[in-house]
């Protein structure tokens, strides 16, 4: 290759860089995985290696990719946020050993793992968290001090503190809370984050901390970056320092042989699934001080540590058998069941399929030998079918449901398939579930363990049924005793006075959301009126279609609807109509349609700020739409405005409106 020809490359390289840098740490949505970037990034370093003079000062490999936004205010940090040099083999690790011990004798290492989030700075002042801040571009961060406050294991006082202490570490999502928020999403019918670090950056990025609040975020600490008053001797004196004040720190082991080194790094692999958190490799650091000031740091990396990152794993197996889930609307999802292998250091024998459309593009067969890994390293998924079993047909959903036996509709404009049948046992629990959820009846203790053993025990077969449960029945169930019952009792006695729209969101009507279930009572105002109105008065509504029209008219045209709703009334569930209220705010009479992905929220927070400031929002684009509110992958609605000449803001033009209070 010659100088030309690495240019045009480089400058390839570099503008492919800086685009997945800016969805990556500014946007909070990568589009490529982190392994991926990582080998673009190599191939650019390799490329300048070899062409110098080719070097820029804004390069992707002399910089650290983020940049301080607009929404918090800027901290420049008093030592400045690095990042690390990645290693992907044994031998790059010995290289870096090697070149250690070209300026220091005998090196000492700590080899910690690398935790997979947002790093962030905390400082304190006497002993007292003043302020934190994100890393940025590693000399310029944002603002996070009250959002950090929300995250119950940082410290937020130290007893015998120095005067000053500025550390350094990782926000993270665990496992288990990334969990638990994706299912959420999924329920309510929002795009769900695609990894934990994702879900880290984008909830500790809340510019309300009640929302980051929310989340369920943790942090661990991994670095003294200035203190003042003593000082310290070697890294591993500073992490023992942090855990005896009470720090969160991950474990950290210090080796004086490169041969331990990289059996410390194969170990940790090993184990990385025993884990509360992702972590996407090991950190190799120089133990003492005085020899990192020796080595120093490039334009973007400190000489005196290196981080070795785990590649995606993934693995091949067998596909034995396909089984068929049923969701609380209906929606039938395949599910494989596999010979279990060991991925990501948990044992994996099933995985969702999607829907048939996702078989029938894979060509996917029982008897099929498949590729999978778990994306996010959480959620396992099949990537390709790797041998295809003999003359095997490729999948086909069953005409009939597996719980009820009614058939199954697949409407063509849907990917999934749906059973109809509304008394499905299968749609049960998940109904249930759904029933007494926050966002609709709110009944407070009440999660899907205990509604099994509910139903399990008989005290309850449908919603009602909840309303008719005694005290010294609940607190004969396993886990329970009279003070769980009661208060159990008092909550879903507390539940009747749920606001009607709620009430409506609770039934579970298909394609029916809490904020289409709002506008609907806002419409109607009663239950009653419901029962009277047609599909073509509901389908009147802003932000309704056909679809959706169509599906509450035939919901309240069953005789089951209203022998439900008649049976609630006798058991003094209020029905009360909604209120017509004077709206304030700069939105009033204002209508916008959020599409795409949004940087820092979720479609539906952004919906209620709207809302909350007198403003409403539809599903479909018009002439009557005011504002598209249009994130990353802004698909059709997008295109529509523009045909339309409909006004497009960004989520930050949104802000900036409600600040100033306006809608201009």
């Amino acid at each position: 290759m010659n100088i030309e020809e690495a240019r045009i490359k480089i400058k390839q390289l570099s503008d492919e860089l800086n685009f997945h840098n800016d969805r990556y740490y500014n946007h909070d949505d990568p589009v490529i995985s982190d392994y991926e970037y990582d080998a673009m990034l190599r191939d650019l370093e390799n490329l300048e290696a070899e062409f110098p003079e080719l070097i820029t000062p804004d390069s992707p490999t002399q910089r650290v990719g983020g940049s301080r936004g607009e929404k918090f205010s800027p901290v420049v940090h008093t030592v400045p946020m690095e990042s690390l040099h990645d290693s992907f083999s044994s031998d790059e690790i010995r290289d870096f050993d090697r070149k250690v011990r070209e300026v220091v004798a005998d090196p000492v290492y700590v080899v910690e793992p690398k935790i997979d989030g947002l790093s962030v700075s905390c400082e304190y002042r006497n002993g007292i968290f003043v302020r934190g801040s994100t890393r940025g571009d590693g000399v310029t961060g944002e603002d996070v001090t009250e959002n950090l406050m929300t995250i119950k294991s940082l410290p937020k006082r130290l007893k015998n503190a120095p005067a000053f202490l500025e550390v350094r570490g990782e926000v993270y999502m665990s496992v288990a809370a990334f969990g638990k928020i994706v299912a959420e999403q999924e329920n309510n019918g929002e795009k769900p984050f695609k990894n934990p670090r994702n879900a880290a950056a984008g909830s500790l990025r809340q510019k309300d901390s009640k929302i980051t609040a929310k989340r369920g975020l943790d942090i661990y600490i991994f670095n003294v970056q200035a203190v003042e008053g003593f000082s310290f001797i070697s890294h591993v004196q500073s992490l023992d320092y942090l855990t005896q004040a009470g720090f969160p720190t991950a474990f950290y082991h210090r080796f004086d042989s490169i041969d331990n080194v990289l059996e410390e790094i194969r170990r940790i692999d090993e184990h990385r699934g025993e884990l509360p958190c992702e972590i996407d490799g090991a950190v190799v650091k120089l133990d003492n001080l005085a020899d990192r000031a020796l080595l120093g740091s490039t334009a973007k990396f400190p000489r005196w540590a290196e981080a070795y990152k785990y590649p995606p794993e993934e693995k091949e197996t067998e596909l034995l058998d396909i089984e068929i889930n049923v969701g609380r609307t209906g929606a039938i999802t395949p599910v494989g069941i596999f010979k279990p292998v060991l991925l990501a250091g948990t044992t994996v024998s099933r995985a969702t399929l999607h829907n048939e459309d996702f078989i029938r593009e894979l060509g996917v067969s029982i008897g099929d030998t498949v590729r999978i890994r778990k994306a996010g390293e959480i959620i396992p998924e099949v990537l390709s079918v790797v041998h295809h079993r003999k003359g095997a047909p490729v999948y086909t959903l069953p005409k009939v449901c597996p719980s009820c036996g009614s058939l199954l509709v697949k409407e063509e404009d849907e990917a999934a398939t749906h059973c109809t049948n509304t008394d499905c046992p299968a749609q049960l629990l998940r109904h249930l579930i759904h029933f007494v959820s926050r966002d609709a009846m709110d009944i407070d203790g009440l999660g899907p363990s205990l509604l099994e053993q509910l139903l399990a025990a008989g005290l309850i077969q449908t919603f009602t049924d909840l309303y008719k449960l005694k005290a010294e029945d609940v607190a004969k169930l396993d886990r329970m005793g009279e003070k769980s019952a009661d208060n159990l009792v008092r909550s879903i006695e507390k539940s009747k006075e749920a606001e009607i729209y709620r009430l409506v969101y609770a039934l579970g009507i298909r394609h029916i959301g809490e904020k289409a279930a709002k506008l609907l009572c806002e419409h109607f105002l009663s239950i009653d009126s419901l029962f009277e109105a047609s599909a073509e008065e509901i389908a009147a509504i802003e932000g309704y279609g056909e679809i959706m029209a169509q599906s509450v008219y035939d919901y309240f045209r069953l005789d089951g609807t209203r022998h439900l709703i008649t049976e609630l009334k006798e058991l003094g569930v209020k029905m009360d109509p909604m209120e017509k209220k004077e709206k304030a705010g700069s939105f009033v009479g204002k209508t916008f349609v959020l599409t795409g992905t949004l940087p820092t929220m979720s479609r539906k927070e952004a919906s209620l700020l709207i809302e909350r400031n007198g403003g409403k929002t539809s599903s479909s684009v018009s002439k009557k739409t005011d504002f598209v509110l249009a994130g990353e992958d802004a698909g059709s609605k997008l295109t529509k405005a523009q045909t339309l000449g409909v006004t497009i803001i960004t989520e930050a033009e949104l802000l900036e409106m409600i600040e100033n209070g306006t809608d201009n």
